[in-house]
C-alpha cells in the first residue's frame, strides 16, 4: 500500500477521503499550497478565512495544510479539538523574526501602546497582544483604535508601512519581513510589464514599497483573487507566492497570470519552501497516525484567544 500511495495520487486521495469520514476530519489549506493539496482541501483561503472557518467547524480533527502559526491559530480557537500540521518543520520566516522575549521587551518600553500583531506570529507572541490582524483586515483593525493611542505593529514592517500610508498614522513597527515578499525583483517586474501591453501588476502588501508604488492593485491573497475576477484586464503580474495562481486560473480560465520573479538570477519563481513542504503523502500520514499534533499550554491558549476573537469581531 505504501508504494502505491507514493506513486498514485488517485489512490492516495481516496485513502485520505476515507480517513476524513472515519475520523470526522477536515482539511484546511492556504492559497499558497500545492495545487493537489488545494484540490483535496475542504476549504481553502487566506489566513483570515482559515481562522474564521476553523472557529466554526464541528469536525473532531483539523488538518491544517499551511504553516505552523496557522495550525496554532486553529488550536487556539478549538482547544478541545485535535489539530494536526502535516510537517512540523513548516514554519514561517516572518513569525520566526518575532521572538517572544524580544517582542515583550518592545512592549515593556511602550507600556501604554495598543499591541497589534499580524496573524503571522506564534501563539506566545499573540498571548501578549491586544488584537491580531491579517493583511485582509489590518486597515480595519488599525482604524478601530482611537487616534489618541500609540500602536505597536508587528512583525511585518512592509505591511505596517503600507497601513501607515493609508491612515497617515505613525506606528511603532517591528523590523520583520516575509522572505518571499521581500525579495521580488522590481527591475524584472518592470521588464515584464514593458514587454506586455495592458498587463496589470497586482501585489501583496508584504512587498517592498517600491513595488507597491508601481502596482495597479494591492491586497491580501483573497483580495487579489476577488480583484482579478471582477477586473476586465486579461493579463496580470502576480506579486505574491505563486500558489495563489492556481485559484486564479480556476476562477478566471480565460486570463493569463505571470508569477513575479525574485532577485535571484537562477530562479524564475518565488515559491515559499515552507508552504510547499506539505504534500498529499504527508497529509495522509498525518491523518492516519494523527501525528504532529499541535499542543499549547492552556494559559497561552486563553491569552492568545482574546486578540484573535477581537480580530474576528471586527472582521
Amino acid at each position: 500500500m505504501k508504494k502505491l500511495l507514493n506513486n498514485n495520487n488517485e489512490l492516495l486521495i481516496e485513502e485520505i477521503n476515507k480517513l476524513k469520514k472515519e475520523k470526522n476530519a477536515i482539511i484546511l489549506a492556504h492559497f499558497y499550497q500545492r495545487k493537489e493539496v488545494q484540490d483535496i482541501a475542504d476549504f481553502i483561503g487566506d489566513s483570515l478565512a482559515l481562522a474564521q472557518f476553523a472557529y466554526k467547524t464541528d469536525a473532531d480533527i483539523i488538518v491544517l495544510a499551511g504553516v505552523v502559526f496557522m495550525a496554532e491559530t486553529a488550536k487556539i480557537l478549538n482547544p478541545e479539538k485535535t489539530v494536526l500540521i502535516p510537517d512540523k518543520n513548516a514554519t514561517c520566516s516572518l513569525a520566526e523574526s518575532c521572538k517572544y522575549k524580544d517582542f515583550k521587551k518592545l512592549k515593556e518600553k511602550h507600556k501604554d501602546a495598543v499591541v497589534v500583531t499580524y496573524v503571522n506570529t506564534f501563539a506566545d507572541v499573540k498571548s501578549i497582544s491586544d488584537i491580531c490582524c491579517t493583511s485582509s483586515n489590518a486597515l480595519k483593525v488599525i482604524n478601530s483604535i482611537g487616534t489618541e493611542n500609540e500602536i505597536i505593529f508587528g512583525p511585518d514592517e512592509n505591511l505596517g508601512k503600507y497601513i501607515e500610508s493609508l491612515t497617515n498614522r505613525k506606528m511603532i513597527l517591528w523590523n520583520g519581513r516575509c522572505h518571499i515578499h521581500d525579495k521580488f525583483s522590481l527591475e524584472k517586474i518592470i521588464k515584464i510589464k514593458s514587454k506586455n501591453e495592458n498587463i496589470k501588476i497586482i501585489s501583496h502588501p508584504e512587498c517592498r514599497k517600491s513595488i507597491l508604488i508601481i502596482s495597479d492593485f494591492v491586497g491580501s491573497t483573497s483580495d487579489l483573487i476577488k480583484f482579478v475576477k471582477k477586473d476586465n484586464s486579461k493579463k496580470y503580474i502576480v506579486v505574491t507566492e505563486p500558489g495563489v495562481i492556481f485559484e486564479m486560473k480556476k476562477e478566471c480560465p480565460d486570463k493569463d497570470f505571470i508569477p513575479a520573479p525574485p532577485d535571484d538570477a537562477d530562479c524564475n519563481c518565488n515559491e515559499c519552501e515552507y508552504m510547499k513542504m506539505i504534500t498529499l503523502e504527508k497529509i495522509y500520514s498525518s491523518l492516519k497516525n494523527e501525528k504532529f499534533e499541535i499542543h499549547l499550554k492552556k494559559e497561552i491558549i486563553n491569552k492568545a484567544k482574546l486578540p484573535i476573537l477581537k480580530m474576528l469581531e471586527i472582521s
